[in-house]
């Protein structure tokens, strides 16, 4: 199974532009430890990138590098177009970063807290009230502005967190884990934001551990596994990663079952439940090759379903003892 999936090339040097962050052999240990053992990014401005991987891969170290809170051993990287290590200023003047725990003071209200972060920002006062109220009622957070956030809820804090990060008009977010431990309602609000947040050209950073969430929002996802990329594409270039992807055929007739079973010869049969399973990359050529061999021999399905592996098929494959991660990086064109 290739190790790396990278995205097809648009122009000279292989990847698509422009970027608002890119890296390339970030390097970062503590101690003996390697953290990150030289990844290398691409992400096009105005899209949602997500960086998958188990506790420890090293998906927040990333964050933290690449938003200047950290520094990197080796490597080099650009947010923004500017260095991180020879500009962080610039860098940190143009990003947002809502972590893993929230960053809201529970002792104050939410808009003393949108308040603050307009102080922090150097707006005016007037500028300042303007964008907390603005903010705050664009995150569904108006009535709840004048009390204490130790009183919101988990999905309300999160809103009130991103809404802060909002305050400076970043075009880059990091979001570093950021519907952990939300309820699935909040989840999909979250989500309808980050949706929002892109269609207005900001640029997204996800980092997550829930795999429906960077299928269902991430144009481009990457599986970090022992401080490596392991792979990196859409969702579906890395489900065509793992095998184990079939079309299942049901039968009520014993007599068609045994016929499609001499037409399809790589099937695998149940010839108890008169179900046949044919290997397919569930793609329409595919399934098509394996009608055309049922019609050629006059012989129709009652039930026909194709199954494809999903991302948590994907990230099992390649964060489990059983993947190699040492292989060499194939493109998908």
């Amino acid at each position: 199974m290739p190790s790396s999936v990278m995205p097809t090339s648009t122009r000279s040097g292989g990847y698509p532009s422009p970027a608002a962050v890119s890296a390339v052999g970030l390097h970062k240990s503590f101690g003996d430890k390697t953290v990150l053992g030289g990844i290398d990014l691409h992400i096009p401005a105005g899209s949602v990138f997500a960086l998958l991987g188990p506790n420890g891969a090293g998906k927040t170290t990333a964050v933290k590098i690449l938003s200047t809170l950290i520094t990197a051993d080796g490597g080099q990287a650009q947010v923004a177009g500017h260095n991180i290590a020879a500009d962080p200023q610039a860098v940190r003047a143009a990003i947002g970063v809502t972590g893993q725990f929230s960053a809201v003071d529970g002792l104050i209200t939410g808009e003393e807290n949108m308040l603050l972060m307009a102080d922090l920002h150097h707006l005016s006062r007037s500028e300042g009230r303007r964008t907390a109220a603005r903010l705050l009622e664009r995150f569904d957070l108006t009535e709840a502005a004048k009390k204490p956030a130790s009183t919101y809820s988990g999905g309300m804090k999160r809103r009130l967190d991103i809404a802060m990060t909002l305050v400076g008009d970043p075009r880059i977010i990091f979001l570093d884990e950021p519907t952990t431990g939300l309820d699935p309602r909040s989840r999909h609000t979250m989500w309808q934001i980050i949706r929002e947040l892109v269609a207005d050209g900001v640029t997204v950073f996800l980092t997550t551990q829930y795999l429906d969430e960077a299928d269902e929002l991430a144009d481009r996802i990457a599986v970090l596994n022992d401080g490596r990329i392991a792979a990196e594409g859409t969702a579906q270039e890395l489900k065509r990663l793992v095998p184990g992807g079939h079309v299942r055929l049901r039968f009520t007739d014993p007599a068609v079952y045994r016929a499609a079973a001499t037409a399809l010869p790589g099937a695998a049969g149940d010839d108890e439940a008169l179900t046949l399973q044919v290997p397919s990359n569930g793609s329409q050529r595919d399934l098509r090759s394996v009608l055309d061999r049922l019609d050629s021999a006059g012989v129709e399905a009652d039930e026909l379903t194709v199954h494809t592996p999903d991302l948590d098929d994907v990230f099992f494959a390649l964060t489990g003892p059983a993947n190699i991660p040492n292989q060499s990086k194939e493109s998908v064109r």
